[in-house]
């Protein structure tokens, strides 16, 4: 896995993460405009957004969106990314300010959602950083560090971090999104072609743990790069 950071000139926080051929842009916006639920509450918000750009996959696919609805799994990939990343926010700290986190998939082989977590942290923390250097925020609102993968059962094998052809060929799939310190945020697993075992899943469960340790210390290590915000 590979996350360059400031990849794009204009967003507050923004990288490229590349695992295995998965390639994904995340970018961090900040803005004063809120969502109505959380307007005067002296509270911020975190919200992401995922796209599957049109040649992402082998064949071209439509624009979501662009009929006026998204398709289900998007919504779905753009929730979990979202929910994921406010468990690290302290929103009292980020004060009235909404930071969107945009997901755009350059292109897939296998693991999407996990890399959008993992790239979106990143873009989110860098984001959080800069408003702390610029006065925007007292201190940083970043709390905690979150990553996610992908983990999966083919026969007697337990697989980590499964690519697009793996992913279609096992019984079991997985996807484990963590805190550093460990704790879970969320787990979605399915039997997909025979039931497993609780065995089974706790062997996927600690080979899960073990890669997002990788995970975490490939974010420091971007996060470590020189910023290209000057007041930084």
């Amino acid at each position: 896995m590979t996350i360059t950071p400031n990849v794009n000139i204009h967003a507050e926080g923004s990288c490229q993460i590349d695992v295995g051929r998965t390639r994904i842009l995340c970018t961090a916006s900040v803005s004063d405009r809120l969502p109505l639920f959380r307007r005067r509450t002296g509270l911020g918000w975190v919200t992401a957004e995922y796209a599957m750009l049109p040649r992402a996959t082998q064949d071209r696919n439509r624009r979501d969106g662009r009929g006026g609805t998204l398709s289900g799994r998007t919504a779905e990939i753009q929730r979990l990314v979202g929910r994921a990343l406010r468990t690290c926010v302290d929103f009292a700290t980020l004060g009235e300010y909404q930071i969107t986190v945009d997901c755009d998939v350059l292109q897939a082989d296998g693991g999407t959602r996990c890399a959008a977590i993992c790239g979106g942290w990143v873009a989110l923390a860098m984001a959080a950083r800069h408003m702390n250097g610029i006065g925007l925020v007292r201190r940083n609102p970043i709390i905690d560090q979150v990553a996610a993968v992908s983990c999966g059962i083919a026969g007697n094998d337990t697989l980590l971090d499964m690519d697009y052809e793996e992913d279609s060929n096992t019984d079991v799939d997985a996807n484990f999104v963590m805190t550093a310190a460990g704790q879970i945020i969320e787990i979605q697993c399915s039997a997909e072609g025979v039931a497993f075992a609780k065995d089974q899943f706790d062997g996927m469960f600690s080979l899960a743990r073990k890669g997002i340790e990788q995970l975490l210390e490939s974010q420091q290590a971007a996060l470590a790069m020189p910023s290209e915000h000057p007041a930084e």
